[in-house]
């Protein structure tokens, strides 16, 4: 090995990503804090005990990020997750479809062990 790669091997991979939050998602935010006419909105994502299978998804506008938030940013939106729904969030994909289905979030959680028929809410 030389100097150069001896310093690569050094280099810590980066952190996973604590969710993903999609370019479709971001917009539909975006477009909802636009019709609010409240630029200081941000979108929380939270998951609380209930639902058919024990947790629920949760989403809610915040205009303040608390003490521990984690906080991912996507197309000029903020989208929070205290810190204790991000254990149950950790690797997951936040979407937004409009199908023939309707139009809503899509949570896609590999943390889910189960999840009911109305896909919001789930057991770990």
């Amino acid at each position: 090995m030389n100097a150069t790669s001896d310093a690569l091997a050094d280099i810590d991979p980066p952190p996973p990503e604590v969710l993903v939050f999609t370019d479709a998602a971001a917009g539909k935010v975006g477009e909802l804090i636009r019709e609010e006419a409240n630029p200081n909105l941000k979108l929380r994502v939270f998951v609380s005990g209930g639902g058919c299978s024990g947790f629920q998804y949760g989403f809610t506008f915040d205009e303040k990020i608390e003490e521990g938030d984690f906080c991912v940013e996507k197309r000029g939106v903020q989208l929070l997750i205290d810190p204790m729904s991000a254990q149950y969030l950790m690797g997951a994909e936040i979407d937004y479809k409009d199908d023939i289905q309707g139009a809503q979030f899509v949570i896609r959680n590999p943390n889910a062990k189960t999840t009911c028929g109305c896909g919001s809410s789930f057991s770990a």
